[in-house]
């Protein structure tokens, strides 16, 4: 019986020791996530000093804000595009000058949709009606409606 459980140990800690996640003369080492360095001190720590925290924090945000700036971008130019051609509230204007002015009909802030049905697509306070198939009715909207 003393055999049987001595070998039965045996093949237990044979075992362990070459199991693929338990090693016990192995100890993994830490990296800082920015610059890859090993870390010393707490077993939560994540960087190795506050620049790479820093770094590694703003390049995330970084990449997040891409996005965010070039549709800001987009919706920015449609606005002076709009406001260029509509100097006095409200202009008929073709279409196709907008395109040419670099106008993306893709981007805007918001619609607005009339009791009689037309519906209003704007960029911030500057917006447009479809007239037809190539005009439109260029309109601005009154500061003190759209910011209350």
């Amino acid at each position: 019986m003393k055999v049987y459980i001595f070998f039965l140990s045996i093949i237990l800690f044979h075992k362990l020791d070459h199991h693929p996640i338990i090693k016990k003369d192995i100890i993994m080492e830490r990296l800082c996530l920015d610059c890859g360095t090993p870390i010393k001190g707490r077993t939560d720590k994540k960087f190795c000093d506050d620049s790479c925290r820093n770094n590694y924090n703003n390049h995330l945000k970084t990449e997040d804000n891409l996005v965010l700036r070039r549709i800001n971008s987009i919706l920015k130019k449609n606005r002076t595009i709009l406001a260029q051609f509509n100097p006095n509230g409200k202009a008929k204007i073709s279409r196709k000058k907008l395109i040419s002015a670099g106008f993306n009909f893709d981007y805007h802030t918001y619609s607005y949709e009339t009791q009689s049905g037309n519906c209003y697509i704007f960029c911030y306070e500057y917006g447009y009606l479809v007239l037809g198939e190539e005009k439109l009715l260029l309109v601005k909207r009154e500061e003190n409606l759209w910011l209350a």
